[in-house]
């Protein structure tokens, strides 16, 4: 692996869709993969492809291309898939439960160790659902760091806010709202309405008549 360097989130964007494809290759498949099989693959730029993986991994050799395990490791590792990163949610309704309750986050190094909401209880995944007023301090004393927000859009800036008091630094957001927050606060809009309206257009486009 290279020597860890800034690179832009769009670059970060792309690296996990790298991944997965990797990662979803038969056990049959070739030791090696070049960046131009895999831009063909993917359907994107080798030139981009080429360059991407050069920020995140130094193991590519010319007409021999990466070994497949070794470029897995790279990208995760740079990622920080191989870090556990502790999480908590604050809005434990249905979506925040279900996120609460997902397995499949560990292969990405998050962790989920709790959820706030105005109704304290016990989530089916065992895990607890503590009262709004006991964030702050279970924040500072397991030094989290990275917030989820499943609530409501009128109260999501209220809950940004709250988690940036309790010293956290990133903060993934399904609320459908715009938040703002400090400069050196990282916010992920997980924005499912943007991504249903993507997904509309595309079927109305398809689904359009085609002139002879």
């Amino acid at each position: 692996m290279v020597e860890r360097k800034e690179i832009s989130r769009s670059v970060l964007k792309r690296l996990p869709g790298y991944l997965a494809y990797l990662k979803n290759l038969p056990e049959d498949a070739p030791a090696h993969i070049s960046a131009t099989a895999l831009a063909t693959a993917l359907g994107m730029g080798e030139v981009q492809v080429r360059k991407d993986l050069a920020l995140v991994s130094d193991g590519g050799r010319p007409k021999i291309g990466y070994l497949r395990t070794a470029l897995v490791e790279d990208i995760e590792q740079f990622l920080g898939y191989d870090n556990t990163t502790d999480a908590i949610i604050v809005g434990a309704g249905k979506l925040g439960c279900a996120l609460l309750g997902y397995e499949g986050f560990a292969e990405y190094g998050l962790n989920i160790v709790a959820a706030f909401d105005r109704t304290p209880h016990e989530d089916p995944s065992g895990k607890q659902v503590y009262p709004m007023e006991k964030m702050q301090s279970f924040c500072k004393r397991n030094k989290i760091l990275m917030g989820i927000i499943t609530v409501p859009a009128s109260v999501a800036q209220n809950v940004a806010d709250m988690m940036i008091e309790c010293g956290i630094k990133a903060i993934w957001n399904f609320a459908p709202v715009h938040l703002d927050a400090p400069d050196n606060i990282l916010i992920q809009n997980q924005n499912m309405a943007t991504n249903l309206a993507v997904l509309s257009m595309h079927l109305q486009a398809q689904m359009k008549p085609k002139k002879d």
